[in-house]
């Protein structure tokens, strides 16, 4: 019974993310084996693979595979992980051939509850030495499983994110439903393409312009309800932005793998550009069409005014995020304080007289530190916090403000904001990766203490 209870509490100290270092090997298995070989590597790869698919940095990425790799013996490996493949080449001796294998990653799915439930089979292949096939058909249940609720739900989550950002832009209840019921038509819509195999840019595209359509129709016909239906767009572009792949684009660039950046961040700039263009053509038509063009006032967005119904909004924007990401239900509370957090930092921070560029970097280490200790308690990986956590500080309405300044011939003023929008972007992925650091440079010393000396792995090759 002390045992069972030692186990329990070295399971928590032992966050999700605590895989930082590869174990030196409990339990070697014969490296002659070619089946028993690739049984593992096979292993290590789809781990990783659901991983690198969620999002996560090239570099934790690899130190999982080379996590899983270690435990089995295999302790001299090279990995080479980039945007959409992992190789792995494991030494066997110098009197047998290495073994090695490559696997693609062909999807990009945000399941948190995937990602969780391959972390815990990861401390599990540790801490119970659980044998390669043993381990190999828990992952086929895991990775095999349908979503954890309803895709009606997700909907829902993608919606509420949408109304909760409008309050956060001093929206109102009317802009905040507007926003909810065009974020639920954007979401259908776009789940509609996908099934068809349209192109993510398209979608994107689709996206934008149907958070425009509402924005104009309101702005032309129901002006004298004084309304502010620019924020309707910004709230749609943030519901967009909110699913790329920023975050772990940054920390790629900043931890050293720079192609595997490149090609996050292209795909962030690809995808940014097709929600531009969607909301572009709307504006245009309605141009042309002599509809009135919904305009945006940025002096009263992020003020103390309303602070709790801001803290509030900044908690069920986060929430949101990681109820439509198929969050686990322990996960939705840590990313809610996150997202309060991040939103009481960001607004004091501003207030204080900084700029947003440097609010939103205080925000963000404030919120990967929060992810990396709460992870502790709820056993939940800080990926999902942190990404939840900083979702209401992306810069939809600075996206909105610029592209409204360009199509006004106010090209100075246009491309100002257009740039702070994307060092804002920067500065949360690169707060993030800040506050992930520390928290992980504060619990290093309790998971040694509890699990002895960790062997910290060679260098390897990253891209």
């Amino acid at each position: 019974m002390a045992r069972a209870t030692d186990r329990v509490v070295a399971d928590r100290a032992a966050t999700v993310d605590a895989v930082v270092e590869a174990p030196a090997p409990v339990q070697p298995i014969d490296l002659s084996d070619d089946a028993t070989v690739t049984q593992v590597l096979d292993l290590a790869e789809r781990v990783g693979e659901v991983v690198l698919a969620s999002g996560t940095a090239v570099t934790d990425t690899q130190q999982q595979i080379e996590f899983i790799a270690s435990t089995y013996g295999l302790t001299k490996c090279d990995i080479d992980v980039t945007y959409n493949s992992i190789r792995i080449s494991a030494d066997r001796g110098p009197k047998m051939p290495p073994a090695s294998t490559l696997r693609v990653v062909q999807y990009r799915s945000l399941d948190f509850t995937r990602l969780a439930a391959v972390d815990r089979l990861t401390r599990r292949i540790r801490r119970e030495l659980v044998p390669p096939e043993e381990a190999l058909e828990a992952l086929d249940e895991i990775t095999s499983a349908p979503h954890p609720y309803n895709r009606w739900v997700a909907t829902f989550g993608w919606a509420l994110l949408a109304a909760g950002v409008a309050l956060l832009l001093n929206g109102g209840l009317a802009i905040a439903a507007l926003s909810f019921a065009t974020t639920v038509l954007i979401d259908r819509t776009n789940r509609v393409l996908n099934r068809r195999g349209l192109p993510f840019f398209f979608q994107h595209m689709a996206g934008g312009a149907i958070a425009t359509v509402p924005a104009v129709l309101v702005s032309t016909y129901a002006g004298g309800l004084h309304l502010h239906p620019g924020l309707v767009i910004a709230a749609g572009i943030t519901v967009l932005l909110a699913g790329l792949q920023l975050v772990g684009g940054i920390e790629d660039a900043i931890t050293g793998a720079p192609i595997t950046a490149a090609a996050r961040m292209l795909e962030v700039i690809m995808m940014t550009g097709g929600i531009i263009a969607g909301i572009v053509l709307v504006l245009r038509a309605a141009e042309l069409l002599d509809l009135t063009v919904p305009s945006v006032d940025m002096t009263s967005a992020r003020d103390l005014t309303n602070l709790p119904v801001k803290v509030l909004a900044g908690a069920v924007t986060s929430l949101a995020f990681a109820l439509a990401c198929y969050a686990e239900r322990r996960a939705l509370a840590a990313a809610a304080f996150s997202g309060a957090a991040a939103t009481v930092v960001y607004l004091l921070v501003q207030n204080a007289g900084f700029g947003p560029v440097v609010s939103s970097g205080v925000a963000a280490t404030v919120v990967g530190l929060a992810g990396g200790l709460l992870a502790r308690r709820a056993l939940t990986p800080p990926l999902v916090v942190a990404v939840a956590g900083i979702t209401p500080l992306l810069p939809g309405l600075r996206v909105y403000r610029g592209l409204y300044a360009l199509l006004n011939d106010e090209l100075v003023l246009g491309l100002n904001h257009m740039f702070g929008a994307f060092a804002v972007g920067c500065a949360l992925a690169a707060g993030v990766t800040l506050g992930e650091w520390i928290a992980r440079d504060l619990r290093r010393p309790r998971i040694m203490q509890r699990f002895g000396t960790i062997r910290r792995p060679r260098l390897r090759t990253v891209k």
